[in-house]
């Protein structure tokens, strides 16, 4: 990690990471960076406690759009931390296989592809086509669509802060990418597992 470990906190401080740790158990990876803003890391903590568990998407399509996002931006830990947790809400092993690997997947649900177009659109592209935006409009309705793409936003961010600080893999985590080692590109026909 590029930032020194935090071996004093303030009262604030403190009190945000007793928060997170009471809801997920500890304060660990990327919110040890986050508590350096505690009043940013107050709000991260409820944007993605919502993104995760309460927007108007399924567990499934949650999972699967914070991999699209950690894939999009080469973020080995976020990806590490759910791939598992997208497998057992329903996504295919072999679809998360060919999205680690940079592939188009080949998804079992229709629902899972029009979120991998919408996604890939609006991070590659910046810009969505109005086939793909009317197809997720129906497909999700308005409340849908807008947790989409702000749970897509939160991903993103959290995959900046991740690979701007260097957040390390947890002992023993696989580095999941053919091309990336560390926090740098390489070519996967020269990256050797």
């Amino acid at each position: 990690m590029r930032l020194p470990a935090l071996t004093e906190l303030t009262p604030r401080q403190q009190e945000i990471s007793d928060a997170i740790a009471a809801k997920r158990g500890a304060t660990r990876g990327p919110f040890l960076i986050w508590l350096r803003s505690p009043e940013l890391a107050e709000k991260v903590d409820a944007l993605g406690a919502y993104c995760r568990f309460d927007s108007h998407i399924n567990e499934r399509l949650r999972e699967l759009s914070l991999l699209i996002a950690a894939r999009h931006f080469d973020a080995q830990y976020s990806w590490n931390a759910h791939h598992k947790k997208a497998i057992e809400a329903g996504v295919s092993a072999e679809s998360i296989k060919e999205l680690a690997n940079n592939e188009v997947p080949r998804f079992a649900h229709a629902d899972e592809q029009l979120l991998y177009t919408l996604a890939t659109q609006i991070l590659r592209d910046h810009f969505v086509d109005q086939a793909t935006f009317d197809a997720a409009l129906a497909e999700w309705d308005e409340a849908g669509l807008v947790d989409i793409i702000g749970c897509l936003g939160n991903f993103s961010m959290l995959a900046m802060l991740l690979n701007t600080f260097q957040v390390n893999l947890k002992p023993g985590d696989p580095e999941p990418f053919p091309d990336v080692r560390g926090f740098a590109k390489v070519d996967p026909a020269a990256a050797v597992q």
